[in-house]
Protein backbone atom coordinates (compact mmCIF):
# COMPACT_ATOMS: atom_id res chain seq x y z
CA UNK A 1 0.00 0.00 0.00
CA UNK A 2 1.21 3.34 -0.97
CA UNK A 3 0.01 6.56 0.37
CA UNK A 4 0.48 9.80 -1.35
CA UNK A 5 -0.13 12.62 1.58
CA UNK A 6 -0.36 16.31 1.34
CA UNK A 7 -0.75 18.73 4.21
CA UNK A 8 -1.31 22.62 4.49
CA UNK A 9 0.65 23.07 1.64
CA UNK A 10 1.31 26.40 0.26
CA UNK A 11 3.30 27.44 -2.90
CA UNK A 12 3.82 30.63 -4.71
CA UNK A 13 5.11 32.37 -7.88
CA UNK A 14 7.81 34.88 -8.79
CA UNK A 15 5.79 37.97 -9.59
CA UNK A 16 6.34 39.10 -12.90
CA UNK A 17 7.06 42.55 -11.35
CA UNK A 18 10.34 41.86 -9.84
CA UNK A 19 9.47 45.04 -7.24
CA UNK A 20 6.98 42.95 -6.20
CA UNK A 21 5.76 40.05 -3.74
CA UNK A 22 5.45 36.40 -5.18
CA UNK A 23 2.52 35.50 -5.73
CA UNK A 24 0.54 32.93 -3.89
CA UNK A 25 -0.94 30.24 -5.41
CA UNK A 26 -1.50 26.99 -2.96
CA UNK A 27 -2.97 27.80 0.37
CA UNK A 28 -3.28 25.21 2.78
CA UNK A 29 -3.75 21.96 0.60
CA UNK A 30 -4.64 18.77 2.40
CA UNK A 31 -4.76 15.69 0.51
CA UNK A 32 -4.22 11.89 0.68
CA UNK A 33 -4.05 9.18 -2.31
CA UNK A 34 -3.49 6.12 -1.55
CA UNK A 35 -2.92 2.81 -4.23
CA UNK A 36 -5.76 1.51 -5.47
CA UNK A 37 -7.82 5.12 -5.33
CA UNK A 38 -8.95 7.40 -7.90
CA UNK A 39 -9.35 10.87 -6.68
CA UNK A 40 -10.88 13.46 -9.54
CA UNK A 41 -9.74 17.14 -8.32
CA UNK A 42 -12.30 19.85 -10.19
CA UNK A 43 -11.98 23.78 -10.04
CA UNK A 44 -12.18 26.29 -12.71
CA UNK A 45 -9.38 28.05 -14.81
CA UNK A 46 -6.72 29.67 -12.41
CA UNK A 47 -7.89 27.71 -8.79
CA UNK A 48 -4.04 26.44 -9.03
CA UNK A 49 -4.96 22.70 -9.58
CA UNK A 50 -2.05 22.81 -12.16
CA UNK A 51 0.14 24.10 -9.73
CA UNK A 52 -0.48 21.15 -7.40
CA UNK A 53 0.69 18.54 -9.89
CA UNK A 54 3.65 20.62 -10.48
CA UNK A 55 4.71 20.76 -7.07
CA UNK A 56 4.21 17.51 -6.38
CA UNK A 57 6.83 16.96 -9.27
CA UNK A 58 9.32 19.63 -8.04
CA UNK A 59 8.87 21.80 -10.69
CA UNK A 60 11.92 24.75 -9.94
CA UNK A 61 9.47 27.63 -10.44
CA UNK A 62 7.03 26.94 -8.13
CA UNK A 63 8.36 27.59 -4.38
CA UNK A 64 6.92 25.61 -1.44
CA UNK A 65 6.74 28.01 1.36
CA UNK A 66 4.98 25.96 3.92
CA UNK A 67 3.01 22.46 4.36
CA UNK A 68 4.60 18.90 3.17
CA UNK A 69 4.54 15.99 0.54
CA UNK A 70 5.20 12.79 1.89
CA UNK A 71 5.23 9.17 -0.58
CA UNK A 72 5.04 6.38 2.31
CA UNK A 73 6.41 8.63 4.78
CA UNK A 74 9.39 9.80 2.72
CA UNK A 75 9.87 13.66 2.56
CA UNK A 76 9.38 14.48 -1.43
CA UNK A 77 10.02 17.90 -0.97
CA UNK A 78 14.02 16.93 -0.13
CA UNK A 79 14.20 14.87 -3.33
CA UNK A 80 14.99 16.00 -6.23
CA UNK A 81 12.64 15.64 -10.09
CA UNK A 82 14.38 12.31 -11.06
CA UNK A 83 14.12 10.87 -7.61
CA UNK A 84 10.92 11.67 -7.21
CA UNK A 85 10.28 9.50 -10.24
CA UNK A 86 12.08 6.96 -9.25
CA UNK A 87 10.49 6.78 -5.64
CA UNK A 88 7.36 6.17 -8.10
CA UNK A 89 5.57 9.50 -8.67
CA UNK A 90 4.93 10.85 -12.38
CA UNK A 91 3.07 13.51 -13.95
CA UNK A 92 1.38 13.48 -17.41
CA UNK A 93 2.02 16.88 -18.41
CA UNK A 94 -1.37 19.40 -19.53
CA UNK A 95 0.90 20.59 -21.96
CA UNK A 96 3.88 17.66 -23.30
CA UNK A 97 6.34 19.42 -24.48
CA UNK A 98 8.37 18.33 -27.64
CA UNK A 99 11.38 16.96 -27.99
CA UNK A 100 13.10 17.58 -31.41
CA UNK A 101 16.40 14.85 -32.24
CA UNK A 102 15.15 11.79 -29.51
CA UNK A 103 13.11 9.27 -31.09
CA UNK A 104 10.03 8.06 -28.57
CA UNK A 105 11.90 4.61 -28.82
CA UNK A 106 15.23 5.90 -26.74
CA UNK A 107 13.18 8.21 -24.66
CA UNK A 108 11.28 6.01 -23.55
CA UNK A 109 13.75 2.64 -22.43
CA UNK A 110 15.90 5.90 -21.22
CA UNK A 111 13.30 6.42 -18.93
CA UNK A 112 12.73 3.04 -17.93
CA UNK A 113 16.08 2.58 -17.13
CA UNK A 114 16.38 5.71 -14.84
CA UNK A 115 13.02 4.19 -13.22
CA UNK A 116 13.80 0.73 -13.09
CA UNK A 117 17.62 1.10 -11.93
CA UNK A 118 18.60 -0.99 -14.80
CA UNK A 119 18.23 -1.25 -18.61
CA UNK A 120 15.64 -3.52 -19.56
CA UNK A 121 16.66 -6.74 -22.10
CA UNK A 122 16.28 -5.49 -25.54
CA UNK A 123 14.20 -8.52 -26.45
CA UNK A 124 11.86 -7.82 -23.67
CA UNK A 125 11.57 -4.31 -23.73
CA UNK A 126 10.62 -4.52 -28.08
CA UNK A 127 7.98 -6.58 -26.65
CA UNK A 128 6.52 -4.71 -24.32
CA UNK A 129 6.56 -1.39 -25.82
CA UNK A 130 5.07 -2.74 -29.11
CA UNK A 131 2.07 -4.44 -26.80
CA UNK A 132 1.82 -1.25 -24.73
CA UNK A 133 1.25 0.90 -28.07
CA UNK A 134 -0.82 -1.32 -29.92
CA UNK A 135 -3.04 -1.27 -26.53
CA UNK A 136 -3.32 2.58 -27.27
CA UNK A 137 -3.60 2.32 -30.74
CA UNK A 138 -0.18 4.16 -31.60
CA UNK A 139 1.28 3.51 -34.69
CA UNK A 140 4.45 1.43 -34.44
CA UNK A 141 6.25 3.62 -36.14
CA UNK A 142 6.02 6.47 -34.06
CA UNK A 143 8.54 4.83 -32.14
CA UNK A 144 11.16 6.28 -34.60
CA UNK A 145 9.59 9.74 -34.65
CA UNK A 146 11.06 12.64 -32.17
CA UNK A 147 9.51 12.91 -29.04
CA UNK A 148 6.00 14.67 -29.85
CA UNK A 149 7.57 16.71 -32.37
CA UNK A 150 4.62 17.05 -35.27
CA UNK A 151 2.00 15.27 -33.00
CA UNK A 152 -1.14 15.88 -32.71
CA UNK A 153 -3.12 16.44 -29.07
CA UNK A 154 -4.25 13.31 -28.72
CA UNK A 155 -1.48 11.88 -30.14
CA UNK A 156 0.79 13.87 -27.47
CA UNK A 157 -1.68 12.22 -24.48
CA UNK A 158 -1.47 8.88 -25.79
CA UNK A 159 2.05 8.99 -25.81
CA UNK A 160 1.90 10.26 -21.97
CA UNK A 161 -0.47 7.28 -21.12
CA UNK A 162 2.49 4.85 -22.70
CA UNK A 163 4.84 6.36 -20.69
CA UNK A 164 2.36 5.28 -17.85
CA UNK A 165 1.90 1.51 -18.74
CA UNK A 166 5.71 1.51 -19.27
CA UNK A 167 7.01 3.25 -16.03
CA UNK A 168 4.47 1.82 -13.74
CA UNK A 169 4.82 4.31 -10.81
CA UNK A 170 3.13 4.39 -7.92
CA UNK A 171 1.02 7.16 -7.94
CA UNK A 172 0.01 8.92 -11.25
CA UNK A 173 -0.44 12.89 -11.45
CA UNK A 174 -2.82 13.50 -14.77
CA UNK A 175 -3.11 17.05 -15.71
CA UNK A 176 -5.98 17.68 -17.85
CA UNK A 177 -5.55 14.67 -19.73
CA UNK A 178 -8.83 14.95 -21.10
CA UNK A 179 -8.12 18.38 -22.83
CA UNK A 180 -7.54 18.39 -26.57
CA UNK A 181 -9.11 14.81 -27.12
CA UNK A 182 -11.74 13.86 -29.54
CA UNK A 183 -14.43 11.07 -28.45
CA UNK A 184 -12.37 8.13 -29.36
CA UNK A 185 -9.01 9.55 -28.38
CA UNK A 186 -10.54 9.33 -24.20
CA UNK A 187 -12.10 6.31 -24.90
CA UNK A 188 -8.54 5.33 -25.42
CA UNK A 189 -6.61 7.31 -22.93
CA UNK A 190 -9.18 6.51 -20.33
CA UNK A 191 -8.77 3.05 -21.17
CA UNK A 192 -4.82 3.05 -20.43
CA UNK A 193 -5.54 5.04 -16.84
CA UNK A 194 -7.75 1.68 -16.16
CA UNK A 195 -5.42 -0.98 -17.15
CA UNK A 196 -2.33 1.01 -15.22
CA UNK A 197 -4.59 1.11 -11.91
CA UNK A 198 -5.88 -2.06 -12.38
CA UNK A 199 -2.51 -3.78 -13.12
CA UNK A 200 -0.52 -2.02 -10.84
CA UNK A 201 -3.02 -0.62 -8.62
CA UNK A 202 -1.66 2.61 -8.63
CA UNK A 203 -3.19 5.43 -7.21
CA UNK A 204 -4.62 8.15 -9.60
CA UNK A 205 -5.27 11.94 -8.95
CA UNK A 206 -7.04 13.12 -11.75
CA UNK A 207 -7.26 16.96 -12.54
CA UNK A 208 -9.71 18.46 -14.88
CA UNK A 209 -12.48 20.89 -15.78
CA UNK A 210 -15.14 18.52 -16.72
CA UNK A 211 -16.80 15.60 -16.03
CA UNK A 212 -16.75 13.70 -19.55
CA UNK A 213 -13.79 11.91 -18.57
CA UNK A 214 -15.22 10.49 -15.61
CA UNK A 215 -17.64 8.59 -17.47
CA UNK A 216 -14.53 6.38 -18.60
CA UNK A 217 -12.47 6.86 -15.48
CA UNK A 218 -14.85 6.52 -12.48
CA UNK A 219 -13.43 7.99 -9.71
CA UNK A 220 -14.11 7.31 -5.51
CA UNK A 221 -13.31 10.61 -4.39
CA UNK A 222 -13.86 14.11 -5.69
CA UNK A 223 -12.41 17.29 -4.80
CA UNK A 224 -13.32 20.50 -5.68
CA UNK A 225 -10.56 23.02 -6.13
CA UNK A 226 -10.73 26.89 -5.47
CA UNK A 227 -8.89 29.72 -4.83
CA UNK A 228 -5.61 27.97 -4.06
CA UNK A 229 -7.05 25.09 -1.89
CA UNK A 230 -9.75 21.86 -1.23
CA UNK A 231 -13.19 23.39 -0.31
CA UNK A 232 -15.43 20.95 -1.20
CA UNK A 233 -15.19 16.67 -0.88
CA UNK A 234 -17.33 14.30 -1.77
CA UNK A 235 -18.03 11.23 -3.97
CA UNK A 236 -18.75 11.05 -7.45
CA UNK A 237 -22.08 12.38 -6.98
CA UNK A 238 -20.40 15.87 -6.53
CA UNK A 239 -19.03 15.58 -9.80
CA UNK A 240 -23.00 15.12 -11.12
CA UNK A 241 -23.30 17.98 -9.22
CA UNK A 242 -21.15 20.23 -10.94
CA UNK A 243 -21.73 18.78 -14.21
CA UNK A 244 -25.34 19.75 -13.61
CA UNK A 245 -24.63 23.82 -11.84
CA UNK A 246 -21.31 24.41 -12.26
CA UNK A 247 -19.17 26.15 -9.63
CA UNK A 248 -21.00 28.85 -8.97
CA UNK A 249 -21.80 28.12 -5.07
CA UNK A 250 -18.49 27.17 -4.40
CA UNK A 251 -16.87 30.22 -5.90
CA UNK A 252 -19.76 32.05 -4.54
CA UNK A 253 -18.73 30.28 -0.68
CA UNK A 254 -15.14 31.26 -1.25
CA UNK A 255 -15.37 34.48 -2.33
CA UNK A 256 -17.62 35.10 1.18
CA UNK A 257 -15.31 33.64 3.27
CA UNK A 258 -12.31 35.25 2.41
Amino acid sequence: MTTLEIKDLHVEVANPDENAEPISILKGVNLTVRSGETHAIMGPNGSGKSTLSYAIAGHPKYTVTSGSITLDGEDVLAMSVDERARAGLFLAMQYPVEVPGVSMSNFLRTAATAVRGEAPKLRHWVKEAKTAMAELEIDPSFGERSVNEGFSGGEKKRHEILQLGLLKPKIAILDETDSGLDVDALRVVSEGVNRYKERENGGVLLITHYTRILKYIAPEYVHVFIGGKIVAEGGPELADELDANGYVRFTQAATAGA
